[in-house]
């Protein structure tokens, strides 16, 4: 595994700081916006300067999605123990929304009179920042797509990824998903009325929105011949998978949480488990009143009167969009492996709407199967399980 956060710039300082309990939400620093007073985020500490010269890459060559998608992706080869990128029947499978275009609004009227600045207008689309991050691994004739499904890419990449191992059309897969904060997404989602003037309080009868975040975070996936081969070690498995639309928004999710019932069980199925056998719930958990009371009575419908405990690490990193699922991904593996449930952070009052109420604090329980959720704009709802070992499932 492999990620960068606005709580740490690895694997190992993410764990420390969802155990401290540490908020990586702060005022806006590195964009140059009219909202950077008004609106807090999870912001990454590095700059691009930094992370260029991490990386080998020339001043302004590219988004600042590629330099943190980079970050991670490296990591997550390194953690595998994979010496060869293209020993294997590799594939990478990226989620994003923002793709270059931190860079790309920067730029755009600077296209006709400054050519050494173009290319941050031709990578503007999603794709570019996948086969950027893949030629830095130095990926050869693989399998290099993108998934751009708002929040739940990340999620879907990796669902993509394990089912192309099962069918056996990859020995190796690459998922997970990289965001950068950029204007348009601020000012999206600020014309949406959405964002938070302070720490935002997932599945708080107070909560007044979400906090954006931007992070990337890589999983290796690996089939069991490949992992038996070379005697890796295993740190969980990709049990479950489901995805659903409720088509009932552009931006909302169902009311009763149509699309998040359907993937949940989706994923279940897939996994050959049953409610009763999830002990822990990775929550989306955005801090907006419609996801957090439409995720809510989803737990309810499926679950009946026992929900699992459940919290949404969110106001620790901020919403990382495309990103989400491959962070939570790495948070539900780390879950799996230290026996752990990490805090719903800002948490006071319980919503009215319902008798739930999450995790606010570090917890210790043996933990067999961790679902995760993600759910993006347009109704697309994803659902991932991972397990401790794979006969449990």
């Amino acid at each position: 595994m492999g990620i960068i956060s606005a709580i740490g710039n690895n694997v190992a300082e993410n764990y420390a700081s969802l155990i401290a309990g540490k908020k990586g939400i702060s005022r806006i620093s590195q964009i140059d916006t009219v909202h950077k007073d008004d609106i807090m985020v999870g912001e990454i500490a590095d700059t691009n300067a930094v992370l260029e010269k991490q990386l080998g890459f020339a001043e302004n060559e590219v988004s600042r999605t590629v330099l943190i998608g980079c970050i991670a992706a490296n990591e997550a080869i390194l953690n595998a123990g994979i010496t060869d990128i293209n020993d294997a029947r590799t594939g990478m499978i990226s989620g994003t929304t923002v793709g270059g275009m931190d860079k790309s609004e920067q730029y755009f009227y600077d296209y006709f009179d400054r050519p050494e600045v173009r290319q941050h207008i031709t990578g503007l689309h999603a794709g570019d920042s996948t086969k950027k991050i893949a030629a830095h691994l130095g990926l050869e004739e693989s399998f290099v797509t993108t998934i751009s499904t708002a929040c739940s890419s990340a999620a879907n990449a990796i669902m993509l990824g394990a089912r192309m191992i099962k069918s056996g059309q990859l020995d190796r897969a690459i998922v997970g998903g990289t965001d950068c904060l950029s204007k348009f997404t601020i000012n999206g989602f600020k014309t949406l009325l959405i964002l938070s003037d302070t720490y935002s309080s997932p599945f708080d009868e107070e909560r007044k929105g979400l906090n954006l975040g931007e992070a990337a975070a890589y999983l290796v996936l690996e089939s069991d011949a490949l992992v038996q081969k070379e005697a890796k070690k295993v740190l969980g498995y990709v049990t479950g998978y489901g995805n659903a639309n409720d088509a009932y928004h552009q931006t909302a999710s169902s009311e009763h949480g149509d699309g998040a019932v359907l993937a949940m069980g989706k994923a279940l199925k897939t996994a050959g488990l049953q409610p009763s056998d999830i002990d822990y719930v990775n929550a989306h958990g955005t801090a907006t009143p419609n996801n957090d009371l439409s995720e809510g009575r989803a737990l309810i419908r499926l679950f009946g009167k026992n929900v699992p405990e459940f919290s949404s690490t969110k106001a620790s990193t901020g919403h990382t969009l495309a990103a989400a699922g491959g962070v939570e991904a790495v948070y539900s593996v780390l879950a799996l492996q230290n026996d752990t449930i990490f805090p719903n952070l800002n948490y006071k009052t319980p919503m009215t709407e319902f008798d739930l109420e999450p995790i606010t604090e570090v917890t210790k329980k043996p933990l067999r199967h961790v679902l995760s959720n993600s759910f993006g704009f347009g109704g697309n709802c994803s659902t991932l399980i991972f397990s401790k070992d794979k006969s449990l499932a």
